[in-house]
């Protein structure tokens, strides 16, 4: 005969199955606003501003914009509710329109037949102030996240349109690579900087002697710290016995530069 199972057995297991079923309601609810927000196109004269956006716009920041979308499209949909009013991508809309008035080429490549990319949500924003706000903020403040490679093929694409990324004062005429490469992914200059380097094959030149010199330090210490199992070969083994002699020779380069 079975054994019984206690009052608290019975609860625990009646705990574990409500929970169960409340993570695959959330993970359906989740699915199901996935599917509403729906990825379309727009007339841009259909996509229309809220007269409580609440985010002014920068001409610097649209002329930007304008630029980088002339040469690269819109990477990022503009968002909008269910009746095409504006909820987040203000001055990615205002470059569209200063791209279709000054650069009528790249409008028709990028925009064909007057359409823009959207992404609309399931909800009236007259009627749901408080969600549109929520909306307009993660979209704005929440970029979506660029790995590395894909920051630098955009900066291949740039360049490839005229865009440089030299040294000093920019002329009247120059185009700029990493400011525009943090307008499109929303990130630091640093950052951008970081993205572009990260990778990149070192030439002769470019790292001090120095630099090279405290790079193979490091390397020939993570080589020590090897268990012996790893260090097979007669050659490995050869390098293993040498290396307190190399490293004190580094070392003392090191010291006298």
């Amino acid at each position: 005969m079975p054994r019984r199972r206690s009052r608290t057995e019975v609860w625990d297991a009646a705990h574990q199955t409500a929970e169960r079923l409340h993570d695959q309601d959330e993970k359906a609810a989740a699915v199901a606003q996935r599917e509403r927000t729906q990825g379309t196109t727009l007339p841009l004269e259909q996509i229309l501003d809220r007269e409580t956006d609440t985010r002014p716009l920068k001409g610097q920041h649209v002329t930007q914009l304008a630029e980088s979308i002339a040469v690269l499209g819109l990477i990022e949909p503009l968002v909008v509710d269910n009746r095409g009013r504006l909820l987040a991508g203000g001055h990615r809309k205002a470059a569209i329109a200063s791209i279709r008035e000054n650069n009528p080429e790249a409008y028709a490549q990028h925009f064909p037949d007057d359409l823009v990319p959207v992404r609309m949500m399931p909800f009236n924003a007259d009627e749901d102030p408080e969600q549109a706000l929520q909306v307009e903020i993660s979209e704005n403040e929440k970029r979506r996240d660029y790995t590395p490679n894909e920051v630098r093929a955009l900066a291949e694409r740039l360049r490839s349109a005229g865009y440089v990324d030299t040294p000093g004062r920019p002329s009247k005429e120059e185009k700029r690579l990493r400011p525009a490469l943090e307008v499109i992914v929303g990130k630091s200059l640093r950052s951008v900087r970081r993205y572009l380097t990260e990778g990149k094959p070192v030439q002769v030149g470019q790292v001090s002697k120095k630099t090279a010199l405290r790079q193979a330090l490091k390397a020939l210490e993570q080589w020590i710290s090897l268990p012996d199992s790893e260090k097979n070969t007669p050659a490995e083994k050869q390098l293993t016995k040498k290396l307190p002699q190399l490293l004190e020779l580094i070392e003392k380069a090191l010291a006298l530069k």
